[in-house]
């Protein structure tokens, strides 16, 4: 027994000594590492060669200069209005265009359709190589296709080729014209960005000379909501300049350089003095304390004053307010989902507010929920109450959601329904008009039979 116990503290002596002391946790990771970069290097040794071109890969990345870094942020200024300047002067000015213009008239291919002059691929490809490299861009054989329709003699319309080169080089000069206000240059513009964009823009545009200098700031707050609403979703503060140039919003803006505009256009276009001054003028007159916001009370009164109390208090607890009231900016968001309630912006707006039990999705509770203001409403109106039940099962109907049982945004938006769907549970105006629609019907078809009449 003497002898095995003297046997295992032998062992254990032997043990320590070859363990040594025992080693950290830092230690321990140091020294896998060295093994680890052993072995690596022992294997690789075998197929080792003299490509040595993993030592020049191009920088690819560049990290933006921090705000104290004065003189890199100037530096990257000025290099990307050089680079813009650059970029401008490959453009095509109005001398080269008319020089275009020129070209295309002298090489058109008879025989005319009808007052419209066209050309052949032969003789475009004769202007591209007489209209110099500014233009070489527009002379290519897929720009040809995209404007060929159905010539007999396999021709296109040299006004629409040259209104495509006109709308691509508008285009790049607004692209390069926004590209100057962003100034984090990273492809986007900012609240604050476009609103300095539309304030010098102001000056140039003759259908805005009638506006006070003090209204200028409330117009531009009008004019950058309706950017921002639509295409700013998710509420992220900033847009894409692509996404700006792929809406219409901005030809609608400077549609207001035409002296000429219609008083019909004026008053569809958002951006014009008329359509900003009613918005304005409709919230001065809401605001009957004169405090500059909104209460539930005054908002109430908005349209024709019939949207539900209940809708009202989702809009209130949902929105931005101060004090529990609404300034002009949260105001317009509300007017533009209202007044564009078939758009999936609008409805995205509208949708966050009758989600209450906020499940990403409408049920029969929901539905219930809001239809039970508009039943209130018209006993206060002294009219019979409609069924739920009925109006349920028309909405599903109208819908017809994946689901059976919820009706997501999704189905909303792709039914082409949402806005009628949403004036029956906020409005009792929009549910008078839906059920009474066909007395309505007929009622317009009676006044047209008048005046056919007559």
């Amino acid at each position: 027994c003497g002898a095995g116990m003297d046997w295992q503290r032998s062992l254990r002596s032997r043990l320590a000594a070859r363990c040594g002391p025992k080693k950290s946790e830092q230690e321990l990771k140091d020294e896998e590492m060295e093994l680890f970069t052993k072995y690596y290097i022992e294997w690789k040794g075998e197929r080792k060669s003299g490509n040595t071109s993993y030592m020049n890969i191009p920088r690819f990345y560049y990290r933006l200069p921090a705000e104290d870094e004065i003189l890199l942020q100037k530096l990257r200024e000025e290099s990307r209005a050089v680079f813009l300047q650059r970029k401008s002067r490959e453009l095509l000015d109005n001398e080269e265009l008319q020089n275009l213009w020129f070209l295309l008239d002298k090489h058109q291919t008879s025989p005319m359709t009808g007052e419209e002059a066209m050309i052949n691929y032969e003789n475009f490809l004769k202007v591209g190589e007489k209209a110099g490299p500014k233009c070489k861009q527009f002379f290519t054989a897929k720009i040809f296709a995209k404007l060929l329709h159905n010539d007999p003699y396999g021709r296109i319309s040299i006004m629409q080729f040259f209104n495509y080169v006109m709308r691509k080089v508008w285009l790049h000069q607004t692209r390069i014209g926004l590209s100057l206000y962003d100034v984090a240059g990273q492809g986007y513009l900012r609240e604050s960005d476009l609103e300095n964009y539309i304030l010098e823009l102001i000056p140039t545009l003759p259908q805005l000379d009638g506006l006070e200098k003090s209204f200028y700031s409330f117009y531009v707050c009008t004019a950058v909501r309706k950017f921002f609403f639509f295409l700013d979703p998710l509420r992220t503060g900033k847009i894409k300049i692509q996404d700006i140039l792929a809406c219409s919003f901005l030809d609608d803006l400077l549609e207001l350089r035409d002296e000429e505009l219609s008083k019909e256009s004026q008053e569809t276009n958002w951006f014009s003095a008329p359509s900003a001054l009613r918005v304005y003028g409709q919230y001065l007159n809401l605001d009957k304390d004169h405090n500059g916001m909104l209460s539930k009370e005054e908002l109430s009164r908005y349209g024709t004053g019939t949207l539900t109390n209940i809708f009202l208090d989702r809009v209130f607890q949902e929105c931005l307010t101060y004090d529990g009231e609404m300034d002009y900016k949260t105001y317009l968001d509300f007017v533009l989902a209202l007044e564009n309630r078939k758009e999936p912006a609008a409805l995205q707006y509208i949708f966050k507010l009758l989600d209450i039990e906020n499940k990403g999705y409408l049920n029969v509770f929901s539905l219930n929920y809001f239809f039970r203001a508009i039943q209130e409403q018209m006993k206060i109106h002294g009219q019979e109450p409609v069924s739920f039940q009925d109006v349920k099962d028309e909405i599903f109907d109208m819908v017809k959601p994946k689901d059976p049982y919820k009706i997501s945004l999704q189905d909303l938006i792709n039914s082409s329904q949402g806005d009628t769907v949403t004036s029956i549970l906020i409005d009792l105006n929009g549910f008078w008009t839906y059920e009474n629609r066909e007395v309505l019907v007929a009622s317009d078809n009676d006044n047209t039979a008048d005046v056919d009449d007559t």
